[in-house]
């Protein structure tokens, strides 16, 4: 198996959650949160990161909504996702991210983080949430 670094990102407008994969591509580790600035300066904070850890593959979540359809939130995330590309030269793949969210909260939930803790790390697991989805859905299909 090809060892390389993956950087997974969970975009959004007040925060950004950021996880990157171990060389071997079976584990997402978190690795913060970026606030959000504006698409520009995330995107270059992206850029920034996927430098810093050497991440040769950017994933970053697509809401689609419930149905499979694009919205709002899906054509922005590929415009972020636009721009993250031509900040890195990287290949940038937009990920299905439907319910990560839920689940970061679910997973807050049973370890009973509340308040400012959980607002801080929230978008950071759902980065984490993303790649690890689709690092496990790579290795299926492998």
């Amino acid at each position: 198996m090809e060892k390389k670094r993956i950087l997974g990102v969970d975009y959004g407008d007040a925060r950004t959650g950021l996880a990157v994969s171990d060389l071997s591509g079976l584990i997402a580790t978190g690795i913060g949160v970026i606030r959000s600035a504006g698409m520009r300066k995330t995107a270059a904070a992206v850029a920034d990161a996927a430098k810093k850890y050497g991440a040769e593959l950017i994933v970053i979540g697509c809401p689609f909504n419930m149905d499979g359809s694009e919205g709002a939130r899906a054509d922005k995330a590929k415009a972020f996702a636009s721009m993250v590309a031509e900040l890195t030269g990287v290949e940038v793949e937009l990920c299905d991210e439907r319910l990560t969210t839920v689940e970061a909260h679910e997973i807050m939930d049973a370890t009973g983080t509340h308040g400012k803790k959980r607002r801080d790390r929230i978008d950071e697991l759902a980065a984490e949430i993303i790649l690890q989805d689709y690092l496990d859905e790579r290795r299926r299909n492998q």
